[in-house]
């Protein structure tokens, strides 16, 4: 993760954390005026419209008063949703048994996709199964990664 997204994490989740949801995540996507921060919230009942609402208005308050991006961005708060993303170790383990989409940083073994099993995590590796080949793919080489839903 890098700095950027890890000083937005360490002020966002607290603020996410005292209204009483989980922060599983921040994406931060720079591009220009057209910048997008995006906060994803979860919550063991679920998340409504009105729950995103409450939380981009505390965020929005502590952006404007912490002022981490200088530049213009869109704040947009967001439950995981089915294809959600994987952030850390922590969540990798929880979804072992799932089918994954992750995409690299850099390529890896000649690749940078991967859409497979997700096995687990070994130290610092997410285990994927694509076909009969399992890779270790280290946690700070993985650029995306999201549960591919199933629909049954």
């Amino acid at each position: 993760m890098s700095s950027k997204l890890e000083q937005l994490q360490a002020l966002l989740a607290p603020v996410v954390e005292a209204l009483g949801y989980v922060c599983w995540g921040v994406e931060y996507i720079s591009q220009g005026r057209h910048s997008l921060l995006r906060v994803y919230i979860d919550h063991p009942n679920g998340i409504l419209v009105e729950d995103c609402e409450a939380v981009s208005r505390q965020v929005s308050g502590v952006l404007d008063v912490e002022d981490p991006i200088t530049n213009e961005y869109t704040l947009e708060v967001s439950s995981p949703g089915m294809d959600r993303p994987l952030f850390t170790l922590e969540q990798f383990a929880a979804h072992a048994g799932e089918q994954v989409k992750v995409k690299l940083r850099s390529p890896f073994e000649g690749r940078r996709n991967f859409q497979g099993l997700l096995r687990g995590v070994e130290d610092q590796d997410v285990v994927v199964q694509v076909d009969e080949h399992e890779y270790l793919l280290p946690i700070e080489m993985i650029d995306k990664a999201n549960v591919v839903p199933r629909f049954e």
